[in-house]
């Protein structure tokens, strides 16, 4: 039996440790799927929002906003509610007008993300970020949102020691945006459709630690959908050839990694001008940073202290959230009031040229009929000599 212990114990450290995999986030679960009024005059029916990542940010605004403006405090991780920011050296209006998002419709995929970003067309270097509208939360609990945006929290489920709303919610299925219990990264793959472009790729990730990490994939100078893939060169594949570390079992966190977006980076030599690109998902691999075991004594439940530690950072997000969406909500609610403004011009001008028209027309037939009465009498005068 002893003999039999080492053997096995030899067998494990000789072969490599399997790896879990995992989708870290997957777009064609982010096209809108309900309508959220975007000002108290919006009658739309176009779903505008999605579902599942709804977020509401009217607790934190101040108490100069209305009942009503409080009720459309609402944004979600919708496709087209991604952000394209440039470099500093790109922030033209015109650059920064014609770099968004939209849901693209596809053939194999049904929906992904579809990107446009206008790139300065002078030789130098230039960047763009592909940016989630809010930084992903680790510990939004799990809710129930109904077709108007209004979010229910699930009763029992604090999005820490149950699964938060943007993990993955059932083994195997996408994730939205956060993977927790991740160790060591083996390797992360985005499938992104090409279209000859000769720009880096790189994605953001972002730690249990709040670190980003820029992963660069590789280059989009193919056509069709593939699939690149960033494998960390620090991974021991080998058990035995691993720097092996004890840390205490309790009250350690478990660690997490949350996507932080694209990064799309254009070189000096190559063609500047529109970029298009499109994004199905985000993959990972790693191993576990905590094996699930069976124990004798249940920790947290007898001390609290991670619970403690998660609630803390857990309101700290939600605080930098909903601090961030308002300003944001006050841009948009400006916008909105601008195109309103804008709208009512062009149709006071439009109104103001066809007056004129009118008026124009009016002398033009007036002039006539008198031209064409001068000349009656004039004919009656000289037949009458």
């Amino acid at each position: 039996m002893k003999q039999m212990l080492i053997l096995v114990i030899i067998a494990i450290l000789a072969c490599p440790l399997f790896a879990d995999e995992a989708t870290l986030i997957d777009f064609s679960l982010l096209k809108a799927d309900i309508r959220v009024k975007l000002s108290e005059d919006d009658e739309s029916d176009e779903p505008n929002q999605n579902r599942q990542t709804m977020m509401d940010f009217s607790h934190v605004a101040g108490g100069s906003f209305t009942s009503q403006q409080r009720d459309i405090m609402k944004t979600s991780l919708a496709i087209e509610n991604w952000d394209v920011t440039l470099a500093s050296s790109a922030r033209h209006v015109t650059n920064i007008a014609l770099s968004y998002t939209r849901e693209a419709p596809s053939k194999q995929f049904d929906t992904v993300m579809g990107v446009r970003v206008h790139f300065p067309t002078e030789p130098f270097n230039s960047w763009a970020m592909i940016k989630p509208p809010f930084e992903i939360p680790a510990f939004e609990p799990a809710a129930e949102v109904d077709d108007e945006g209004n979010i229910e929290p699930v009763e029992g489920n604090d999005g820490i020691t149950g699964k938060s709303r943007f993990e993955s919610q059932e083994d195997g299925a996408p994730a939205y945006g956060v993977v927790k219990n991740v160790g060591a990264i083996k390797s992360l793959a985005v499938n992104v459709y090409g279209l000859n472009f000769p720009h880096g790729l790189s994605t953001i990730i972002i730690d249990s630690q709040g670190n980003e990490k820029n992963l660069f994939m590789g280059y989009l100078n193919f056509d069709g959908w593939g699939e690149l893939i960033w494998n960390n060169p620090s991974y021991q594949q080998e058990v035995r050839n691993r720097d092996i570390r004890l840390y205490p079992l309790y009250p350690t966190s478990t660690p997490f990694i949350k996507f932080g977006g694209f990064l799309v980076q254009r070189d000096a030599a190559k063609t500047g001008g529109d970029f298009i690109g499109y994004f199905k998902d985000v993959k990972v691999i790693f191993d576990k940073a905590v094996l699930d075991t069976d124990r004798d004594i249940d920790d947290e439940s007898l001390w609290n202290i991670i619970l403690d530690r998660e609630t803390a950072r857990k309101t700290w997000e939600m605080e930098r959230f909903g601090q961030n969406q308002v300003l944001r909500f006050l841009n948009k609610q400006l916008n909105l009031r601008l195109e309103a403004q804008n709208a009512r011009k062009a149709v006071t001008v439009m109104a103001a040229a066809v007056s004129k028209t009118v008026v124009v027309s009016s002398s033009s037939n007036n002039r006539h009929r008198h031209s064409k009465a001068a000349s009656s009498n004039k004919i009656i005068n000289v037949a009458m000599r």
